[in-house]
């Protein structure tokens, strides 16, 4: 079996149909980080410790404009983890700095995906037992 063949159908479609959600992720969560969005915009698009992690980034600032450059994506890659579950990579380009953001997306059962982690290079969110 190709490895197309184990892709979900809407990874697949057409450049004319809706973005894959891949992109539409990376989209989401660079305009959170760069402080473009509110974190709680993305209440309803996360989930587990995600939210959290997203907010605790946010906080950071890592990704806001440097030197009037505003970040975009520049390249997007994903490996498919378990069926229903993708672990996505975008490198970050702002002016002359390149940055990589991660993140896992899950198709739940609802048929929606929702991203389940986030990371950028950097310090890491202290864990809390309580988390």
């Amino acid at each position: 079996m190709t490895a197309a063949a184990l892709l979900p159908e809407v990874l697949t479609a057409p450049a004319t149909q809706r973005p894959r959600p891949t992109d539409r992720f990376a989209d989401l969560l660079l305009a959170v980080l760069s402080g473009r969005r509110p974190v709680h915009s993305m209440l309803r698009h996360t989930a587990g410790r995600a939210y959290d992690e997203l907010a605790w980034l946010a906080d950071q600032g890592p990704l806001r404009a440097v030197h009037g450059a505003d970040p975009v994506i520049r390249d997007i890659g994903y490996y498919v983890a378990a069926p229903g579950a993708l672990e996505v990579f975008a490198r970050i380009g702002a002016g002359d700095r390149l940055s990589a953001m991660a993140f896992r997306l899950e198709h739940g059962p609802d048929h929606r995906w929702r991203c389940t982690a986030v990371e950028l290079g950097g310090p890491r969110r202290p864990h809390m037992d309580d988390d």
